[in-house]
């Protein structure tokens, strides 16, 4: 009965300056006549693109589809940095990557940092978090530090297993991640127990690790994730015939960085169009296990006579590449690995409308305090959504200019031998490297190159160099490349040293093991070579 309640409100709704520069960022009063609720869910791993058409043709997400024709959804939304704990880092503090220092899985913000959420306690509302969070340091494997930091050695080893796929026996078995179910069902007792029977308004936080792909344990004991994982059940969600298999450039093509990190990740070697199809299939139906949980948080809502005061939004950390520029995983500024998903309904919010603007998630934190009413910290990188998307803004067309339009996003961990710099812009996808001389930029035109299979940048030198220049603008990157280096070595060297006499024994078995133990001296010493090369002086 609630599932036919949601089809049909669904089918009824259907039917630019640089951060922080100059003067005091002003927040919106509070403007709702009550404090509004707000659910944030967040997934890992999901392609924004399945969220309109026409990636919305080849699963089927019914509350992703309730949530855009309740609501808004923003076409061109981005992460910050495709990988878990820097993006999240960067929602989690507003601030781009480089002003916070989250580098890697391993470096991101301190635990006591200040996050929206808690500025939303100081302002009166109750708040609560469940699921995966993964914005601080500390966390992931040994073998994922280490490829980080190692990745200007000179050497070429697989980090992963190979993308495969693996089907539950069980046909009807619905709750296939079952941590993720858990957590769900946590949020929506809470919402129960506490929320539903409270006066204050709350802030709900769920985090899920879905559709990210589940750990390959036949890799060795350091395994990563390539194992794409669901039952028919899931499977039965997706349009088998609209699934498109990428087109990929012979290997001798491809950009040096996009050549490491397609061999990184095991993916050079032979796929059948099959294996490729297969790896899609099963992460769409991963991606309709996601939906599943998101529509148990809008169910319980309903249930709870709490949703029409609630804001409700959804997003995801990073999206997946599942074998597009022959690769899976994300770390990649192409599209299935950086576009995210990101949409909001409730009160105030604007409903079946899809806005255009190029955004990113340090726009989160502004847009929470926004609606809190709490006034924001001048040096934020992000911008408040409610302008693009809140019918409260009746001016709205003088708030539009307040986001710029471009984001940011960056990269510095491992799988990518360079640090890497995005610049998003309406029409173009800029990414420079490293230095910006020693690696050959790309740059894209998404409206007639969608699969970016065409690098244009020697094409059209001009429009090269004025992204670049902007780029420059807003980050020194050359300087902030230098310092990753300086980061990298440092912490190798200091965990080199705690690791002692087992130093051999501990590096050969991380997850590049398979090809480390074939020629163990040959890496040392690459290594070595590495360690001793002087760290050249970072200029600003």
């Amino acid at each position: 009965m609630l599932l036919l309640w949601v089809s049909v409100v669904a089918a009824s709704a259907l039917a630019a300056p640089d951060p922080g520069a100059g003067g005091q960022r002003k927040g919106a009063a509070r403007v709702w006549p009550v404090a509004p609720n707000v659910v944030l869910v967040v997934s890992d791993s999901f392609d924004g693109r399945l969220t309109f058409y026409p990636g919305s043709q080849v699963v089927k997400l019914p509350f992703i589809n309730f949530m855009k024709a309740r609501g808004t959804s923003f076409l061109n939304a981005y992460t910050n940095s495709p990988i878990c704990c820097p993006s999240r880092a960067a929602m989690w503090s507003g601030l781009f990557t480089h002003l916070t220092e989250s580098w890697n899985n391993f470096k991101g913000l301190d635990p006591n940092y200040t996050t929206w959420m808690d500025i939303m306690e100081k302002h009166g509302y109750r708040t609560q978090k469940f699921g995966k969070l993964d914005y601080t340091s500390g966390h992931h494997s040994i073998s994922n530090r280490v490829e980080a930091w190692t990745r200007d050695v000179a050497f070429l080893l697989r980090q992963e297993g190979r993308p495969m796929v693996n089907l539950i026996p069980k046909k009807t078995k619905v709750r296939v991640m079952e941590k993720d179910w858990k957590n769900t069902d946590k949020a929506v007792n809470w919402l129960r127990k506490e929320a539903s029977n409270n006066t204050q308004p709350f802030v709900l936080y769920l985090g899920l690790n879905l559709p990210h792909p589940y750990p390959s344990p036949s890799s060795g004991e350091n395994f990563g994730s390539s194992t794409f994982h669901t039952s028919l059940h899931w499977l039965n969600k997706v349009s088998y015939d609209a699934i498109k298999i990428p087109k990929w450039l012979p290997l001798s093509e491809m950009h040096p960085i996009d050549y490491y990190s397609s061999y990184t990740k095991n993916c050079t070697g032979k796929f059948t169009e099959k294996e490729i199809k297969n790896i899609r299939a099963f992460y769409y139906a991963m991606c309709a296990e996601t939906d599943a949980m998101l529509g148990e948080i809008i169910l319980a809502l309903r249930r709870l006579d709490l949703l029409e005061n609630t804001i409700v939004m959804f997003t995801s950390d990073h999206g997946e590449l599942a074998m597009e520029h022959r690769q899976f995983y994300k770390m990649s500024m192409y599209e299935a690995s950086a576009h995210v998903p990101l949409l909001m309904m409730g009160p105030g919010i604007k409903a079946n409308l899809q806005v255009p603007t190029v955004v990113s998630l340090v726009d989160i934190y502004p847009t929470m305090l926004d609606i809190a009413g709490a006034p924001l910290p001048q040096n934020l990188s992000g911008y408040s959504l409610l302008p693009l998307s809140s019918e409260m803004f009746k001016n709205a067309h003088k708030f539009k200019n307040l986001h710029p339009p471009w984001i940011l996003s960056e990269f510095h961990g491992s799988n990518v031998n360079a640090s890497t710099y995005m610049l998003r812009t309406n029409q173009w996808k800029y990414i420079a490297y490293s230095d910006g001389t020693s690696v050959l930029p790309q740059l894209f035109d998404l409206s007639s190159d969608p699969d970016e299979l065409t690098n244009i940048a020697t094409k059209f030198p001009e429009v090269t160099y004025s992204l670049d220049q902007k780029l420059r603008s807003i980050i020194n990157y050359p300087k902030v490349s230098a310092s990753v280096h300086q980061y990298n070595k440092e912490q190798f060297i200091k965990w080199k040293q705690s690791v002692g006499q087992n130093y051999s024994n501990v590096i050969a078995n991380l997850r590049w093991h398979q090809d480390w133990l074939k020629e163990p001296r040959k890496y040392e010493s690459a290594i070595d070579w590495w360690l001793k090369t002087p760290i050249n002086p970072i200029k600003i």
